[in-house]
């Protein structure tokens, strides 16, 4: 018999305190910052191309006979949606407003940029992996959020990114875009 006085206990653990896993460092931000300025500032250009002319590009008339010329209707109509999409988008991105909003409008441009280029190739120079390399960049910001160093920690609504936000705004996206290429001839 042994009594409870005799029974060797084992020595219990020091107990650890649970830490909760970060969900923002400083090293994360600054990348979460670095991609959403480069991204958005290379959108931002895209669309000024679009509208303005600017950094060679075809302003209204050129990318709407651009747009004509690749089915779509109303070309010139399109080369503004396009340009305004791509400017606000990639300006929302840059300074991280309105982020889900913001990738979703790179998303669906992005999209239908693919579409237009075709998939004959994967690399350049008729490849669509600078197109592709976009869109997942645009997407991968909208369901990560902005990280700490951006407009949207000022909007109570966005303060604490939701992937369910990210998730809303990159599936309506992908409708927008379908929808577009549907109208397509």
């Amino acid at each position: 018999m042994t009594s409870p006085s005799v029974t060797a206990t084992k020595p219990q653990a020091a107990a650890v305190p649970a830490v909760p896993l970060a969900l923002s460092t400083p090293a994360h931000d600054a990348g979460l910052l670095l991609l959403r300025v480069v991204l958005g500032l290379t959108m931002a250009g895209h669309g000024a191309q679009k509208l303005f002319g600017w950094f060679g590009g075809g302003g209204i008339s050129g990318t709407g006979q651009f747009f004509t010329a690749s089915g779509y209707p109303a070309g010139d109509a399109m080369a503004v949606v396009a340009g305004l999409t791509e400017t606000l988008g990639g300006l929302g991105l840059a300074l991280g407003l309105l982020t889900p909003l913001a990738g979703a409008a790179v998303v669906g441009t992005m999209i239908n940029a693919i579409a237009v280029h075709g998939a004959g190739a994967f690399f350049a120079p008729k490849g669509i992996e600078y197109e592709l390399l976009l869109t997942v960049a645009a997407a991968a910001v909208a369901l990560t959020g902005p990280g700490k160093y951006a407009a949207d920690r000022f909007l109570p609504v966005l303060r604490g990114h939701r992937l369910a936000h990210g998730l809303l705004a990159v599936a309506l996206a992908v409708v927008i875009a379908g929808a577009l290429l549907l109208v397509r001839s």
